[in-house]
């Protein structure tokens, strides 16, 4: 005999949570409308839930203090401060690890990225189609300079990790729980999550929207920060610059071999032809530059394994608010 219990109404499926993860830096008027834009465009839609990692990535203003207050205000806000300036990268791997979300949302804090387009931006991800989607900007309302940088690293990112060529990183990404998973597996000091991401997964896309005008503020990616950013992606992912340099070296080396039969072949039929001093100091300074471009190359390897075998870390926090214990993430991430 069949007994028939009763098991109560249907239950609710959990909202599927959105973690969204600023790093913060002179943004002490910006930071908080960010916030507030964010809890707006994820209230449209209940069957979604957000949490906000914001990291203060030692800025000289008083962000840290609008993130304790957005912190005590809201239990889904967790601020970090972070000991000591790392950049960008650093500061999101360092959001990356406080993540309990079905999807991670990178966005800054200066009110650039159009967060009304949060939708328009998961929605690949929604699909099932891709597992990283990145928003793409026409025109992006930065200096030339920025732009000529933005350039050249998405040069050297399509040659170095064989990204497509048509797929273009930006401030404003979104990816998912697994994706993240993998990204945080990366404990080395010098940290590029855009190359972290493609290496991750071949299902990456672009969703063309426009850049918003900076209106509060100024930018703080300075000459120093940009060539640093470039250098992590130059040097962290692919062993293809050493073999650029024992290339030039072997072309050099080709070369001098060429020119040395031909002074010596010249010599010999012109007898009376004076060897050229001009020349000589010419191919010498020629490959005596090589030579230390190859060196200085090849010691920025060796540097940067000495600082990762020594444990170095990407960041190091030094107060945290909001942050849940590891039992309740646990069961956050068992619902979601």
């Amino acid at each position: 005999m069949n007994t028939y219990r009763y098991a109560g109404a249907p239950q609710q499926p959990a909202p599927r949570l959105i973690s969204f993860v600023i790093p913060c830096y002179a943004s002490e008027g910006s930071v908080a409308l960010v916030m507030d834009e964010i809890r707006q465009v994820v209230g449209e839609k209940p069957e979604f839930d957000y949490q906000i990692i914001a990291v203060n990535d030692c800025s000289p203003d008083g962000v840290m203090q609008v993130l304790k207050e957005q912190a005590a205000a809201d239990p889904k806000v967790i601020a970090l401060d972070l000991a000591k300036n790392g950049g960008r990268h650093n500061a999101l791997m360092c959001g990356c690890h406080y993540t309990d979300g079905d999807f991670v949302v990178f966005i800054d804090d200066d009110l650039q990225c159009p967060t009304d387009r949060l939708w328009d931006l998961m929605a690949p991800l929604l699909s099932g189609e891709y597992d990283v989607s990145i928003a793409r900007y026409p025109k992006k309302k930065q200096s030339g300079f920025k732009n000529f940088g933005s350039k050249v690293n998405d040069a050297v990112a399509t040659w170095l990790l064989g990204k497509d060529k048509n797929l273009k990183f930006s401030n404003f990404s979104v990816m998912k729980r697994f994706v993240r998973d993998e990204v945080v597996k990366y404990t080395n000091p010098y940290p590029y999550l855009s190359g972290l991401m493609v290496r991750s997964t071949g299902r990456v896309c672009n969703v063309e929207m426009e850049e918003r005008e900076r209106t509060i503020g100024t930018g703080h990616y300075n000459f120093r920060r940009s060539f640093a950013l470039w250098l992590n992606s130059f040097t962290a992912f692919s062993v293809k610059p050493l073999r650029l340099a024992t290339s030039c070296g072997m072309i050099c080396a080709f070369l001098g071999a060429l020119m040395t039969i031909y002074t010596v072949v010249r010599k010999l039929l012109i007898p009376t032809i004076a060897i050229g001093y001009s020349s000589i100091m010419a191919m010498l300074l020629f490959i005596g530059g090589m030579i230390m471009f190859m060196l200085g190359l090849i010691g920025e390897y060796i540097g940067r394994i000495y600082i990762s075998l020594n444990n170095s870390p990407q960041f190091v926090v030094r107060d945290s608010y909001n942050v849940p214990d590891p039992e309740t993430r646990k069961k956050r991430r068992s619902r979601s």
